[in-house]
């Protein structure tokens, strides 16, 4: 069955553009830029996802390096792990930004490090070329769903040129403010999720040590002021001890280190979040590393 979902997409001028990252957000987030008209061609470090991507959107192309890739196209996206690889995909004799053209744009979904932001941003100014920083919200669902919600940063007439383009995966795509303001964002974003779902593991857990009927409570209490999305979609599958439902904690972990890294710069006091970053890190000690964020409340029980 495919992993790409189906979405109505709005009528868009067609661009050529690369996708560089297949992994289960960039996979799907290429295939809506397939299916809205866009000619795409891919690049993955594994050759095996790229042809069957193309297995799925026949007529698109793929690379063996960033830089061809990115050869021609009016905008080149990136969805990968960390800063490291971000890097490896933009930087060097193979890399993207060795391959784009003059006045091309360089966006980069991946969740990465403010200060990796400005970097990338700057050298590619240096080149003729854009860069806007754009971390994603909404998980796997979200990207195969096409109703990723997009924190952006960078100048705001290349925001503009970029989203028409991206809202063939995206419900919104938003500027934020200057360079690096879109990561920023990304981890205002982190923040509120470790909270919440540390709050809901708790809640459950004292629930069903009260002995009571927890998915009644939650139908209860979701009409209330208690209600969060984290509530809705993940409160029964806790229950229910289920948590393969995507983004894993080894993720989350890599986020709240960008968090925490970036809050020692800023000054900002996050007691609440650095407890929750040491409780997801007692959950990979129990071999929980790729199990969703759900799964706090595994230390619980």
């Amino acid at each position: 069955m495919s992993n790409i979902g189906q979405k109505n997409y709005e009528a868009s001028t067609p661009h050529k553009v690369a996708f560089l990252g297949l992994g289960v957000m960039g996979y799907p987030m290429a295939g809506h830029l397939a299916r809205a008209g866009h000619q795409v061609t891919v690049y993955n470090r594994s050759g095996a996802k790229s042809q069957a991507w193309l297995a799925e959107c026949p007529g698109h192309a793929s690379a063996p390096t960033p830089r061809e890739a990115a050869a021609g196209a009016d905008i080149v996206f990136a969805c990968v792990g960390n800063d490291d690889d971000l890097r490896s995909v933009v930087l060097g004799a193979n890399g993207a930004f060795a391959g784009m053209k003059p006045g091309a744009v360089f966006v980069d979904h991946t969740t990465a490090s403010a200060s990796v932001a400005r970097e990338l941003s700057s050298e590619a100014q240096k080149r003729g070329l854009q860069f806007i920083d754009a971390p994603v919200s909404g998980g796997q669902a979200g990207a195969v769903n096409g109703a990723l919600t997009v924190m952006c940063g960078g100048d705001a007439a290349t925001f503009d040129k970029v989203k028409p383009v991206a809202m063939a995966f995206s419900r919104a795509f938003t500027l934020i403010g200057d360079s690096g303001a879109g990561q920023l964002a990304k981890m205002v974003n982190q923040i509120c999720i470790a909270g919440l779902v540390q709050g809901l593991s708790e809640a459950i857990a004292f629930g069903q040590h009260a002995g009571l009927d927890m998915k009644l409570v939650l139908d209860v209490i979701g009409k209330g002021a208690a209600q969060s999305w984290q509530m809705d979609n993940r409160g029964k599958t806790m229950v229910d001890d289920q948590f393969n439902f995507g983004f894993a904690v080894d993720w989350m972990r890599k986020d709240l280190g960008l968090v925490l890294d970036e809050a020692k710069r800023n000054g900002a006091r996050l007691p609440v979040t650095a407890l929750v970053d040491q409780f997801y890190a007692d959950v990979q000690k129990l071999g929980g590393g790729r199990w969703d964020t759900s799964s706090l409340i595994k230390r619980l029980r």
